[in-house]
């Protein structure tokens, strides 16, 4: 170990998932940048380990991310935890690994649980292509926005939701993209851990009320192709007549079922002479 920033997966709940390598990194570093130093210090008495700590969230991420790079470059090794889960996924450590690029500073990672790929691997959607969203923004015409730019996505699409917005989301999500499955994993790892599999206007008319508690993973599936209908030249030509008894000309109704059916016009307005 030398001038090295280490970034330490941590339990998401259970203690008992944190790997040994994780625990040695955090034995041997000089010190600990952490979110929550109270909520990082019973982690470490829970291992026996002590260890100078510094704090480093969001609001003092800048200042603090030149501090810790300036010790790392003066001969310390750091490692940088969150409460929970892995460093640097929808978390102010992002900062942090883009200054140590910047200087230079060597980092490794020691894996750890992820709240995404284990709500992911449990909640009966497509894991193949997926993506991750983080959490929605409190400010309705941000989130809207949000939402808005992922009506298309057709990869299965992940977010992370505090309790309290549950229900005001739910609703949104039914209102942005319709009836699509939905998995809501809460509690990962803990005692009361749960997959609720249901769809978005299930979840929208029947969880909205505040009744889901605890850390929430959201999974939505992506958007589907619709499947397109084969039509037979008859059933076009049939298409388009119901057109023309609607008061449609010949030759519109042809253009119109021809664009729909995939037949050519001329085809379709000949079968209607």
């Amino acid at each position: 170990m030398s001038n090295t920033l280490y970034v330490v997966g941590t339990p998401i709940g259970n203690l008992s998932d944190m790997s040994e390598r994780a625990v040695n990194t955090l034995a041997e570093v000089d010190f600990i940048a952490a979110e929550d130093t109270r909520v990082t210090l019973k982690l470490l008495n829970h291992f026996n380990i002590k260890k100078p700590m510094l704090s480093y969230y969001e609001h003092n991420k800048r200042e603090r991310g030149e501090i810790i790079c300036a010790r790392i470059l003066a001969g310390e090794d750091c490692a940088i935890v969150t409460d929970a889960g892995m460093p640097c996924i929808s978390d102010p450590g992002e900062d942090l690994i883009k200054l140590c690029g910047e200087k230079g500073i060597k980092t490794i990672v020691v894996p750890g649980p992820s709240a995404v790929i284990s709500a992911l691997a449990v909640s009966g959607l497509e894991t193949g292509r997926f993506c991750f969203e983080g959490f929605l923004s409190v400010n309705k015409k941000s989130r809207r926005e949000h939402l808005e730019s992922l009506k298309n996505e057709r990869r299965t699409m992940i977010f992370y939701e505090a309790p309290h917005k549950l229900p005001s989301t739910l609703k949104d999500l039914y209102s942005s993209f319709g009836e699509r499955k939905l998995s809501i994993v809460r509690e990962i790892t803990k005692i009361h851990e749960e997959v609720i599999r249901t769809t978005t206007k299930k979840a929208a008319e029947q969880l909205a009320d505040g009744s889901v508690k605890g850390e929430i993973v959201l999974v939505l599936e992506g958007k589907k192709d619709v499947e397109e209908k084969s039509y037979t030249l008859k059933e076009a030509v049939e298409l388009a007549e119901k057109l023309i008894e609607n008061g449609s000309k010949r030759g519109d109704a042809a253009k119109e079922i021809a664009s729909l059916t995939g037949f050519k016009k001329n085809e379709i307005y000949k079968e209607l002479i």
